[in-house]
């Protein structure tokens, strides 16, 4: 399976902004996805991950609220929506796929597929 992460860019505090995640290769159904970020010299994080079918989901509980993750499968596609971005979000943002749902679902090495990443600024 291959991740092609997308939509990031340089914004300002408060704004909003989608992040995308196409696959290919694979059954993308069979996949729940998730998405991490890591800021600089920090380690990489959990936000937030999607079922199969869309229809569960957990998030990372500072970013409750605030961020929304979703899924198209005839899309092939998932998706972060980001809102009141801070300056604190400021990170690259990457997708992830893997079998299970919510066994270890925080755990980056519980993960078979990685995107290359988006890049998210912040400014203040």
């Amino acid at each position: 399976v291959q991740l092609q992460a997308s939509g990031g860019g340089l914004v300002q505090a408060g704004d909003s902004l989608r992040l995308s995640c196409a696959a290919s290769g694979g059954t993308f159904d069979h996949f729940a996805m998730a998405w991490f970020r890591q800021a600089p010299g920090k380690e990489r994080e959990f936000v937030a991950i999607v079922s199969w079918s869309g229809s569960a989901t957990y998030y990372a509980d500072s970013l409750k609220g605030r961020f929304t993750i979703s899924r198209d499968n005839d899309k092939n596609t998932t998706y972060l929506q980001m809102d009141s971005l801070q300056p604190e979000d400021t990170a690259i943002y990457y997708c992830a796929a893997r079998k299970f749902f919510s066994y270890r679902y925080q755990y980056t090495d519980s993960y078979d597929y990685w995107g290359q990443g988006t890049q998210v600024t912040v400014s203040s």
